[in-house]
């Protein structure tokens, strides 16, 4: 699946719900989600690995992350390939 795909699935699926609820709501959801991802891989740190979780959480993450693109009228396929993509991406490393 592309990046375009998945991003009209969930505006297809949950745009106008999403729309109704509004881009503030919405990042209150996104970092639950977040914080949900971030317990997951502290278990795993930890030795705790329930793998079938941390994928669902990832995944979770990644949903809500799109639905407020949507809701901002983001192209996040044009965003990433703009920042990371065109002119050979950002200098430097994260650290």
């Amino acid at each position: 699946m592309q990046i375009e795909e998945f991003q009209r699935l969930i505006l297809d699926r949950y745009g106008e719900t999403d729309r109704a609820r509004g881009a503030a709501a919405t990042y209150l959801w996104f970092v639950e989600e977040v914080g949900e991802l971030a317990h997951a891989i502290a278990n795993r740190e930890r030795g705790k690995l329930d793998r079938a979780n941390l994928e669902e959480e990832f995944a979770d993450v990644l949903a809500w992350l799109t639905t407020l693109a949507n809701i901002c009228e983001v192209d996040l396929a044009k965003a990433i390939h703009d920042k990371y993509i065109r002119d050979g991406g950002p200098e430097g490393t994260k650290s």
